[in-house]
């Protein structure tokens, strides 16, 4: 079992639900993996890690492991709170299918071609 699988035997039923259902389509089409990146439970591609959803004490926070990938999504992320590397959502008001494949589509572009980060950076 891999972490991400570890991680959501210990959620309660509706957590983990909605948790399962965004890291399903986070990985849809590609080839991930479970792993582990920054202590939390994360899909890898490519060795990299592209996408991480915990639940914390006030929401579900979903991390793309960069700080641009918020920002490039911000048309698809109305109605949820969002900061720099951080995008925020309950149970009961999840994020649409299409929002979750804009984040990954976002993050695999910068794992695909790394001088989007270093242009960005300036």
């Amino acid at each position: 079992m891999g972490t991400i699988d570890d991680y959501l035997a210990g959620l309660d039923a509706r957590d983990r639900d909605v948790i399962a259902h965004v890291y399903a389509v986070a990985g849809e089409g590609r080839e991930t993996e479970q792993g582990k990146s920054y202590g939390m439970p994360a899909l890898m591609y490519r060795g990299k890690a592209l996408i991480s959803v915990m639940r914390t004490k006030k929401h579900i926070g979903v991390y793309p492991f960069s700080g641009l990938v918020p920002d490039e999504v911000a048309g698809a992320l109305e109605g949820f709170d969002h900061d720099k590397g951080t995008i925020r959502f309950q149970p009961e008001h999840p994020l649409p299918d299409d929002t979750v494949r804009a984040i990954v589509a976002a993050r695999v572009a910068e794992i695909e071609d790394p001088s989007i980060r270093r242009r960005a950076r300036g």
